[in-house]
């Protein structure tokens, strides 16, 4: 153990109530939820240079580094305000391209910057406009294709941007379609077009009168997806679940709509993820993902590369970056004890290097087993779920513990995403402070079927919701949750869940954490932003019901926990960013403003420089210094590190309810917020 863990273990506090993990060295919050040193690895098309993300005077920023050389890497950007978390190399590998919003709005420009640095270009210089790269080719390295809604903020126009002068060229006006699909030739050839109902058609545009190909019924709208053109152009690659349950990798003709081949398919769960040949856009190898990641090989050659990767990787693990000539990857591997780690693999020698993890602060740390486990509900849906354990508590290593243990119910949003096996930030934090955490693939998650997707339609507050019962329930009769101290909370989705948990179900748990979750279905709906506007009809229309109409106003409002406060009884905690346009502020401040009202406590945290989550570390630091106090004095008991100090640098506004966790109505006098531009 590192003298750090060891000087850790002395700033920990411990509630009357000592757990037996105590003499465990308590995890400093900014080495779970600082900067990264690292991350998120590319390389340069050539193979001759890589590029990641690291902080720069605590800001991430892009940088460069020589093939071979990560110790001469040099920051080619000086983002100085909320950090650059999503960049790429442009195809001619002569620039690198990032998206950045302002304050969380989720309006992304689009930016380009010189490999060897200098200043930053605007490629969409648009006040109010969200950019998204449509297309990008190694046939053409010197221009990609962008989507912009200038002209209609619910659809995004096809636009050829020039990466040596910036200079853009309209290509497409999109009449209304809700996707397009482009070949190696940057002509988009193809679109998704929604039908009544829920349902999209995949449409040919290579004739003047548009040609359905492909139709995709409601049923099948949320697991089936166009992914590209073949090197030839004469059909695209998608998952399709026409016909079967589990989403299938096939090829499908652009002339005809017709299934010329099925790549790939299995019965366990959907295709998750396809490797392809970044020149000839042929299927290298596909994965399945049920509880672990499952790659399968396509032809010989690639099947000794895995097998190399297999032999040097003990984690799951996905292949982030590929050279043009494919003889050099980047390969993230994830694992549930150590953060995430990134190696460099040589496919001319099948050798693999590793190159650096994303939290070295991290490697000594105690790091507890993830577990997996199939859950069954009470109707027989299968609940992929994981859980952690705090450190000490199973010391014959069984999954169970000694004694049932203090937990938190740890809920993914989406609600059409899920939670997977590998390091999780806040399993981690939570098992170091002494609870146990679960985490449950309820019906509606991505990656188990259609069927699966489609059991959650009209379910939002009920059979939802009735899998996480039945999965907390599970985990109380096995012995791993002690039932009255079970604790929910999540983001997005998990914020709602959490929202309904204390208001549908408020006996079951002692207390919530919301992070931007909708406390009202219908204002929820109401305040989308335009651009979600023609994918509503496949998601939340018919997940839920359509506000305009009254039978579905009053689905949405039946399911509101907003309309159920008065059963509130546990403690809740509701975070959220300002500017967010998905969830708006409105979300929380009519719940928070409805319990003040009726006098029940809530503690509110805003953040006037966030939207859909914490984007910047000094935030997200703050904000969880305020939850682990907030659990360990209102249910859960766990030990929690003192929350003097992590609000530095943080835009953190405490609305309410200060005085409901320990040492934060201290720790805000005198306070300066520090808010981002």
């Amino acid at each position: 153990m590192t003298l750090k863990y060891l000087l850790a273990a002395s700033m920990l506090i411990t509630p009357a109530a000592a757990l037996a993990q105590d003499d465990v060295p308590l995890i400093p919050r900014e080495d779970i939820f600082g900067n990264p040193e690292r991350a998120q690895a590319r390389i340069a098309p050539e193979g001759d240079a890589m590029s990641f993300i690291a902080p720069v005077d605590g800001v991430l920023n892009v940088w460069v580094a020589p093939e071979g050389d990560l110790d001469a890497a040099a920051a080619i950007t000086s983002d100085d305000s909320r950090g650059i978390r999503n960049h790429f190399w442009t195809p001619n590998g002569d620039s690198l391209l990032y998206m950045q919003d302002v304050g969380g709005n989720e309006n992304f420009h689009l930016y380009q910057v010189d490999r060897e640095g200098g200043e930053a270009r605007d490629l969409t210089p648009m006040d109010g406009v969200r950019a998204q790269v449509y297309a990008m080719s190694y046939d053409h390295p010197d221009e990609i294709v962008v989507g912009l809604n200038d002209r209609n903020p619910q659809l995004h126009d096809a636009w050829k941007v020039d990466l040596e002068t910036g200079e853009r060229e309209l290509v497409f006006e999109n009449p209304g379609y809700a996707g397009l699909l482009f070949d190696d030739e940057l002509a988009v050839r193809a679109a998704m077009q929604q039908t009544p109902g829920g349902g999209f058609n995949i449409i040919s545009l290579d004739s003047e009168e548009p040609k359905v190909l492909v139709e995709l019924g409601p049923e099948d709208a949320l697991a089936s997806n166009g992914l590209g053109f073949n090197d030839a152009g004469d059909a695209f690659y998608m998952l399709d679940t026409r016909g079967r349950d589990k989403a299938a990798l096939v090829l499908i003709d652009a002339a005809t709509g017709e299934t010329r081949e099925v790549i790939a398919e299995s019965e366990v769960a959907d295709i998750s993820n396809v490797l392809f040949d970044p020149m000839t856009n042929a299927p290298l190898a596909y994965a399945v993902e049920k509880e672990r990641v499952e790659w399968t090989p396509l032809n010989d050659e690639i099947a000794e590369d895995f097998a190399a990767l297999d032999a040097a990787l003990t984690g799951d693990f996905t292949v982030t970056s590929q050279s043009m000539d494919n003889t050099v990857w980047i390969v993230a591997e994830d694992s549930a004890e150590s953060p995430a780690t990134v190696w460099r693999y040589d496919a001319v020698n099948n050798s693999a290097e590793r190159l650096f993890t994303m939290r070295p602060a991290l490697e000594d740390a105690p790091l507890q087993p993830m577990q997996s486990v199939t859950i069954p509900s009470r109707d027989g849906m299968e609940l992929v779920s994981y859980y952690t354990l705090p450190p000490g508590s199973d010391a014959d290593g069984d999954g169970v513990p000694e004694e049932a243990q203090p937990t938190l119910l740890w809920v993914h949003g989406g609600p059409w995403a899920r939670d997977s096996y590998g390091y999780n930030s806040v399993h981690q934090w939570m098992a170091n402070r002494g609870y146990a955490v679960l985490s449950v693939n309820y019906r509606g998650s991505t990656g188990f079927g259609k069927n699966f997707i489609n059991a959650s339609h009209g379910e939002w507050s009920g059979k939802m919701h009735d899998d996480l019962i039945d999965a907390v329930d599970w985990a109380v009769e096995q012995g791993i949750a002690k039932e009255d101290q079970i604790a929910i909370g999540g983001g997005s989705y998990g914020g709602y869940a959490t929202l309904v948990g204390v208001t549908f179900t408020p006996d079951t748990f002692a207390c919530g954490v919301d992070i931007v979750g909708p406390s009202n279905l219908v204002t929820l709906m109401e305040s989308f932003p335009e651009y979600w506007k023609p994918f509503l009809d496949a998601t939340f229309y018919r997940g839920i019901g359509d506000p305009a109409t009254e039978e579905g106003r009053a689905e949405a409002e039946k399911r509101s926990p907003i309309n159920k406060v008065d059963a509130i009884s546990a403690p809740l905690l509701i975070g959220q960013g300002a500017n967010d346009p998905r969830v708006t502020v409105i979300e929380s401040t009519q719940i928070v403003d409805a319990m003040t009202e009726k006098g029940i406590p809530v503690t509110y945290v805003e953040y006037p420089d966030e939207g859909h989550g914490f984007g910047r570390p000094e935030n997200s630091i703050s904000f969880f210094a305020v939850m682990e106090g907030f659990l360990s004095e209102n249910c859960l008991g766990g030990r929690y590190q003192p929350v003097a100090g992590a609000l530095e640098g943080s835009s953190v506004a405490v609305k309410t309810g200060a005085e409901d966790v320990p040492g934060l109505a201290e720790a805000l006098e005198g306070f300066e917020p520090t808010v981002a531009n």
